[in-house]
């Protein structure tokens, strides 16, 4: 089955994943969605973002993936403009075995 994959990136301090991640849940029921919460990254500002044992950072990377039909990704992205305008979202396409 071919299925889109759509992966929002965002940091911790953004404060919008849990919010991008109730609204796939809720409203859209897509049908696989995970956050992966990194360990360090940077984005275009060239800013890290990291965290040691002794030194945890709240501003962390996390990302936001989630997979459907591609109507209904394209859908989820659309609704989710009003929180994703200063994230970078990517798509693919992939096949679901």
């Amino acid at each position: 089955m071919n299925i889109t994959v759509a992966r929002i990136y965002v940091t911790e301090g953004q404060r919008v994943h849990e919010k991008i991640f109730e609204r796939l849940h809720d409203e859209h029921k897509i049908k696989g969605v995970t956050m992966f919460r990194g360990i360090a990254g940077f984005g275009e500002s060239g800013e890290t973002h990291s965290s040691s044992l002794l030194d945890m950072s709240f501003d962390m990377p996390v990302i936001v993936e989630f997979f459907d039909e591609e109507a209904r990704v394209r859908a989820a992205l659309d609704s989710l403009s009003d929180l994703t305008t200063s994230c970078r979202v990517i798509t693919f396409s992939a096949e679901s075995i």
